[in-house]
């Protein structure tokens, strides 16, 4: 390898004067420059969305791949560098089965050896179907999440974050360059004047060594050239300090777009996370009803099913929701003794409602939904607060609270 003595000199020269001004500003010894206050503070943003963007994306990493155990853990950091791998190479992640999917594995697997035509096979073959579901959601939500809000994180942190960083740190040898020059100027003034005052004193020619007074002139003019090189040489290191500030600002202010674009992406997290566990929900529901536990019990069970929001919240909606007047024939369970045909709207008014799903009707008495269609609902005295009566057009029935989203 071909060595360039002279700037392998150079280079060490000044990493020796930087790591000079260095200490001795630590030490209180030297004067350093300092930066405005925009620009500190622009600095102690970077610093901050730097530390939380790795915090978070830590936990989101754990919250898409849990480690309980110790040995869960372990599969799930060879799970991440696996990905890491894949995305280094550019190549697509394989699909990976996940614990719903595994879970509906075995249950399929214990109905067919213990019995599928048994009731607890039966059962076993359901809830594995809905693990299964479960499973597929939870998959896609991982895909989701990894593509519109980890992905991003990590090309911050390993783009845009490494070029911040890199500027920050020649900007710092920059500035060290610049009190260097500042503290070599000022000891070649002082140094200067101290030759002048030296020379200004009147020569005694009749002295015996009256070369002094030559050998101060000479001083003088030696420390006047050196104060013009390092005036020159301030004036170069101010002008480099100057245009690495401003790269270095221009990239501190960019910070606000990663902001934005991290908002974005925190959105289509949030939407994708709503959308998984309204999958799950809906995929529960299912298999309450198939169970029979949606709206009812289990046989044998003397305890009311719970209803999967809370009691309090149920009766906040229904708080808000107009009231049919007492109708004669009405049971005190709110199920019709006549024709809902007969039920005539609240003087009150109504409420418009949004599906959030699709319902099938269990009974002539209930209205099936499509997702996403609007309806108008209220509510009859001393009905279940977890169903409402629905109408759309000329029909009505009943409608399960939990699929709909009530609008003001």
């Amino acid at each position: 390898m071909d060595f360039n003595m002279k700037k392998l000199a150079s280079d060490a020269g000044i990493f020796f004067t930087r790591a000079v001004q260095f200490t001795e500003e630590k030490f209180g010894q030297a004067e350093k420059t300092e930066l405005d206050a925009h620009f500190e503070n622009l600095l102690a943003r970077a610093d901050s969305t730097k530390n939380w963007t790795e915090k978070i994306l830590r936990q989101t990493e754990v919250l898409l791949q849990p480690n309980p155990r110790p040995r869960c853990q372990f599969l799930a950091n060879s799970a991440r560098v696996e990905e890491f791998l894949y995305e280094k190479l550019d190549r697509k992640v394989p699909s990976r089965v996940t614990n719903g999917e595994l879970l509906a594995q075995y249950m399929s697997e214990a109905a067919n050896e213990l019995g599928p035509e048994t009731p607890y096979g039966k059962t076993l073959i359901k809830v594995g179907e809905t693990e299964k579901r479960l499973g597929a959601a939870e998959r896609d939500f991982i895909h989701s999440a990894s593509i519109n809000f980890l992905t991003p994180l990590r090309n911050f942190l390993e783009g845009d974050w490494r070029t911040i960083s890199k500027e920050r740190r020649i900007l710092q040898n920059r500035r060290l360059d610049l009190d260097a020059s500042k503290a070599r100027l000022k000891k070649a003034k002082a140094a200067e004047a101290k030759a002048a005052c030296e020379g200004d004193a009147v020569p005694d020619f009749q002295e015996t060594r009256p070369r002094n007074y030559i050998l101060s002139a000479s001083a003088s003019a030696l420390w006047s050239d050196e104060v013009d090189k390092a005036e020159q040489e301030l004036r170069v290191a101010q002008t480099e300090f100057d245009r690495q500030a401003e790269v270095t600002r221009l990239l501190l202010e960019g910070i606000s777009s990663t902001h934005v674009n991290h908002l974005r992406c925190l959105q289509e997290f949030v939407e994708s996370q709503a959308t998984y566990y309204a999958q799950c929900y809906r995929h529960m529901l299912d298999l309450q009803k198939q169970l029979g536990r949606f709206p009812g019990t289990f046989v044998g069970n003397t305890e009311p099913a719970s209803s999967p929001l809370s009691s309090a919240s149920l009766a906040t909606a229904a708080a808000t929701i107009p009231v049919v007047p007492t109708v004669v024939g009405m049971s005190s369970t709110g199920e019709a003794a006549i024709s809902l045909d007969d039920v005539a709207p609240p003087a009150s008014g109504t409420r418009k409602a949004r599906v959030l799903y699709d319902y099938e009707a269990g009974d002539s008495s209930e209205l099936a939904l499509l997702a996403d269609e609007l309806i108008t609902v209220y509510s009859l005295p001393g009905m279940d607060p977890d169903w409402l009566i629905g109408e759309r057009g000329n029909r009505k029935g009943k409608v399960p609270v939990t699929y709909l989203e009530l609008l003001s």
